[in-house]
């Protein structure tokens, strides 16, 4: 595949869909790993969305997953609204060869002639020699259609299924999938990966492509990505948008590993695997064709895993826009590799080391009330007093925090629960007693102090 040329074709709506990210990767793949072209088109022909700053965050998601014009194979962004010349040429080729006619047909009146609001088009201006109106392609009346999809073999459409369908409205801009269909063949675009919703328009455009003398390309229609319902994933009840996680704080690494394997696997029961093992070995005739869950919980496991595999360093530098900017970063140094092999998201670290930085730690009022069940007062008074003299090292205060609570009857879990909410805030967090060594000697026992108070009113 020496001259393969893939095209991503999205339309500017002000987020960016993961199932889109899904296609993009799989094309880049395809491009990379066969030295042909990624071309991205932006389809900008909607004026109620052309929006530039919309477009500036189509670019921006796809240079967060690695999708730019760094690797030799990017080619773009070419613009759909630019080639709109072509496309009215081809509309005029297609009215002088007989294969579209104009119709001034309401649906009101189609609604009228066949009786059912749910009929399609019935060719009723494709012999009336209109001159003006919206310009519908003519299909055949017989035979079927077939799409080759590598993914779903040889898709069948019956021809009198197919209405005379419309290319382009009454003021002369082409529809979609007469524009598309132009702009593919103007770049020269070999494959089109893209999702099953436009399986439908494959149809038509396997009729249009020999209509205006070219080759249809070769087809993948990849597996609709649906949530826990086995509902296809929508932006009104689900967690699609590319930039929302990536604000959350996933790795663009992890990222591109997870939707890598929503249609496709490895093999070898692999899934943990960097983009340069996954991209030689992906085969879009290897993609399933059955529909893809996205698991949330397993894509956060995924970024769990990257965040733990990060130098310390850039694990720290990727901490950073989560951090006060006022905090210490010496001190955030010091707890930041036990930080990393607790949190799965990087925003996350904030609530794992603000007791660090804060006067006082901010009480979850939940976590109070549950930890301070079992004799809260003589726990935090008599480990407040062992503080004084105590060596000033994890192992010592943990064996300090066991001998308090052996003296009232409590394994070191139990007596741990008081201390961690009156030092950290929290029931759950950083190790404890590495905690409390950072923190400092006068800063835990003044904590300490403060929670007593708060449990004698």
């Amino acid at each position: 595949m020496t001259d393969v040329r893939v095209r991503f074709a999205p339309s500017p709506t002000g987020m960016f869909h993961v199932g889109g990210a899904r296609t993009a990767l799989f094309n880049w793949a395809l491009a990379e790993q066969s030295g042909g072209r990624f071309v991205l088109r932006i389809e900008d022909t909607d004026a109620s969305r052309n929006r530039p700053e919309w477009t500036e965050g189509i670019i921006s998601a796809l240079d967060w997953i690695g999708i730019n014009g760094t690797n030799q194979v990017f080619e773009g962004p070419y613009f759909q609204s630019a080639y709109e010349p072509q496309h009215r040429e081809a509309v005029a080729k297609l009215l002088a060869d007989g294969r579209a006619y104009y119709c001034d047909c309401t649906r009101e009146a189609l609604v009228a002639r066949t009786g059912s609001e749910h009929r399609g088009y019935d060719g009723h201006c494709r012999d009336r020699g209109l001159t003006a109106g919206a310009v519908r392609f003519r299909t055949p009346d017989e035979g079927v259609t077939v799409v080759p999809d590598l993914i779903r073999g040889n898709v069948e459409f019956p021809n009198e299924a197919q209405e005379d369908f419309v290319i382009a409205r009454t003021d002369g801009s082409p529809l979609y999938v007469l524009a598309n269909a132009v702009d593919d063949i103007t770049q020269n675009i070999t494959h089109v990966v893209r999702g099953e919703e436009h399986l439908g328009n494959a149809a038509k455009q396997m009729l249009l492509w020999p209509a205006l003398g070219a080759t249809s390309p070769v087809w993948a229609h990849l597996p609709v990505i649906v949530n826990e319902q086995r509902k296809k994933l929508s932006k009104r009840r689900d967690k699609v948008a590319l930039e929302d996680y990536r604000a959350e704080g996933y790795l663009a690494e992890a990222m591109v590993n997870y939707l890598m394997l929503l249609g496709w696997g490895p093999g070898e029961d692999r899934e943990i695997m960097p983009w340069s093992e996954m991209m030689p070995l992906f085969r879009l005739e290897d993609v399933n064709s059955s529909s893809a869950f996205f698991d949330e919980k397993k894509l956060r496991a995924f970024n769990g895993e990257y965040i733990r595999a990060l130098p310390l360093e850039t694990f720290e530098e990727r901490c950073a826009p989560y951090l006060d900017p006022s905090w210490d970063r010496e001190l955030f140094s010091k707890v930041a590799a036990l930080a990393q092999t607790r949190i799965a998201v990087l925003s996350e670290i904030r609530q794992n080391v603000d007791f660090l930085f804060l006067e006082e730690p901010v009480f979850d009022q939940a976590s109070w009330d549950k930890a301070m069940k079992n004799a809260p007062e003589e726990i935090l008074g008599g480990y407040l007093d062992r503080l004084e003299t105590v060596s000033w090292d994890p192992e010592s205060l943990k064996e300090t925090l066991e001998q308090v609570g052996a003296v009232h009857g409590l394994k070191l879990g139990k007596a741990q629960a008081p201390v961690r909410v009156a030092v950290t805030g929290r029931t759950v967090g950083l190790p404890l007693f590495e905690s409390i060594e950072v923190l400092g000697r006068e800063r835990a026992r003044e904590r300490l102090r403060t929670a007593l108070t708060r449990l004698r009113g």
